[in-house]
């Protein structure tokens, strides 16, 4: 049965229950047979937690840490796993229905092939790319048509790991034809990418949409002309990228392009640390076939180089 005390403190909400466990770190807590029938626990910390039996039927379990615990039995239908941690989780015999896997990696879950399936579920495809090995029945189990589920492996086996990364193109407006031309082209060569014009919704607010937009996303790909030189956005997207960079102890999150000589003659202090430090790409005959692809070429090879890295870094197994 479940511990009354557990549940008790589980009750006060994620931020206590949290702290709970990091000055309890020995303790198991057993929550078997209990009912949590659409809670939200986004956000928790339920490592090596005991939910045998327990009905999380509609939950919201995003960003939560399951990793080691037990959910054997237990009622997942209509359940939200985003990018939920589920490393050595135990979901044997565990009812899904319409439950929701995104961004999560079931490389190391447990008991995907002993599930119980009342009906189809959502399988992203961050979850797909990132799981390895995902038994076939348990794709059945989701809904996956049959050809799908033949061909996967071999659409997996044949991504590259510059498929793996996202950027987002900052511009100024009076730019926006080179813009255009590089996000189509970058798009092409399998490197997904977004840029503010083409992806703001009708009625966003300009500049909180696209501060979240570069926040999301892997690579700022910074385009300097004299156009945006002197713009106090891109000082700030340039600052908040190699801030980033620092904190991360890596240099692969900015990368500065130009369209002219403009930032090689700027006396703005903030643009010596981006040309003392990194090789800017040379864009500023762009509308010459040749010359452009030769950059564009350029380009995709400093971005697989860095996703290569990146993939070798022990941090990222």
């Amino acid at each position: 049965m479940a511990n009354p005390e557990h549940i008790k403190i589980l009750k006060q909400g994620t931020e206590v229950w949290n702290k709970w466990r990091l000055a309890n770190p020995t303790v198991r807590p057993d929550f078997t047979g209990a009912n949590f029938t659409g809670v939200n626990f986004a956000g928790s910390n339920f490592t090596g937690v005991t939910f045998a039996e327990v009905d999380l039927s509609g939950a919201n379990l995003s960003k939560t840490d399951l990793s080691g615990a037990d959910l054997s039995w237990a009622h997942l239908n209509f359940a939200k796993l985003l990018g939920t941690n589920l490393n050595e989780t135990n979901l044997e015999n565990a009812v899904i229905h319409e439950t929701v896997f995104t961004d999560v990696n079931l490389s190391n879950t447990k008991g995907l092939n002993k599930l119980r399936p009342l009906g189809p579920s959502i399988v992203d495809h961050r979850t797909l790319i990132q799981s390895e090995n995902l038994p076939d029945k348990f794709l059945r189990d989701c809904g996956l048509p049959e050809p799908f589920i033949e061909y996967l492996p071999s659409l997996i086996g044949s991504l590259e790991p510059i498929q793996f990364y996202s950027c987002f193109i900052s511009h100024s407006s009076k730019d926006e034809a080179f813009a255009h031309r590089l996000h189509a082209d970058l798009q092409a060569k399998g490197i997904r990418c977004w840029y503010a014009p083409e992806n703001l919704k009708i009625g966003d607010e300009i500049q909180p949409t696209i501060d979240k937009a570069i926040r999301v996303h892997e690579k700022l790909l910074l385009i300097f002309s004299e156009n945006s030189i002197t713009s106090s956005w891109v000082r700030k997207e340039a600052h908040e990228a190699m801030t980033t960079e620092k904190n991360k102890g890596k240099k692969d999150v900015l990368f500065p392009i130009r369209l002219d000589d403009s930032i090689l003659n700027t006396a703005e202090q903030w643009c010596d640390d981006v040309k003392r430090e990194r090789h800017i790409g040379d864009f500023r005959n762009w509308t010459d076939h040749d010359t452009y692809q030769k950059s564009l070429d350029r380009l995709l090879r400093d971005l697989k180089n860095e996703a290569s890295e990146e993939l070798g870094r022990p941090d990222s197994l």
